[in-house]
């Protein structure tokens, strides 16, 4: 029987699937992370003012050249093929021997960046340009302006999509088994091989997958809230206070005897 498999490999074998998911969250958080970091700053140097001329304006349009690249390279290629080049060619071309976790992060983490990076300059783009003019004529530079005015709101605004790479990356770790790493996919790959039993170990993991993205997504969203706070606000004196369900039935009944 199918379900008496099921049981049997999951109480046999949870160590390993819990080892597994383990290693895959692992490289995900971090992973995602650093990915998110590196895109925050790509996506920053690349909406800088370029000058009409001088050294300031070549140097821009080198950098951004260079970014360019990095951004269309990593999102124009599997990150299968990015684990096999990144892991066995830097050992075979530059005798690199590069641990096999710290590679994941590594792979995971380009890979992220590329993407965020687009991201980030989307969400800078789509602020309102009066913004930026606002902070410039009240003396701040690019950097200030991005700091202080800017990335508050893109970090709020591109909160969905980081979640969205979040869950990708938890997926998408399980291509670097081509590299062994015992992640989810990995460990699963070899109960069923010891088994035989392929559709029983592999619905078991799709069961785990499924539980870590839901997790991930459930507490995103309610982040997600929490940074939007409350829908309604009363003006009480000088200070914004938070309508109570109470003071909104209130108002209404209020409003309807107008």
């Amino acid at each position: 029987m199918t379900l008496e498999w099921v049981i049997k490999i999951a109480t046999n074998f949870w160590p390993m699937f819990l080892r597994g998911a383990g290693i895959t969250l692992y490289i995900s958080i971090i992973g995602t992370t650093i990915g998110w970091v590196i895109g925050l700053l790509i996506g920053v140097i690349r909406t800088i003012p370029i000058p009409e001329r001088g050294f300031r304006r070549v140097f821009l349009k080198i950098i951004n050249t260079i970014l360019a690249m990095y951004i269309e390279f990593f999102r124009g290629t599997p990150m299968i093929v990015q684990a096999m080049v990144i892991f066995f060619g830097s050992a075979q071309a530059f005798d690199i021997q590069m641990n096999r976790t710290v590679a994941a992060i590594f792979i995971v983490s380009i890979n992220t960046g590329a993407y965020m990076a687009e991201i980030v300059r989307g969400g800078i783009i789509s602020i309102d340009k009066g913004q930026f003019e606002a902070a410039h004529a009240i003396g701040m530079n690019h950097f200030q302006t991005m700091v202080n005015v800017v990335l508050p709101q893109v970090i709020r605004n591109i909160l969905p999509a980081t979640g969205n790479e979040f869950v990708i990356n938890i997926k998408d770790t399980s291509v670097l088994n081509v590299i062994s790493v015992t992640e989810l996919f990995f460990n699963t790959k070899s109960i069923a091989g010891n088994n035989f039993r392929y559709f029983e170990a592999f619905f078991i993991a799709s069961i785990i997958y499924f539980v870590m993205t839901y997790s991930v997504t459930r507490i995103l969203r309610y982040i997600e809230k929490r940074l939007d706070g409350p829908e309604n606000y009363d003006l009480v004196g000088n200070q914004m206070q938070v309508a109570t369900p109470e003071d909104m039935l209130r108002r209404t009944k209020n409003d309807g005897n107008h």
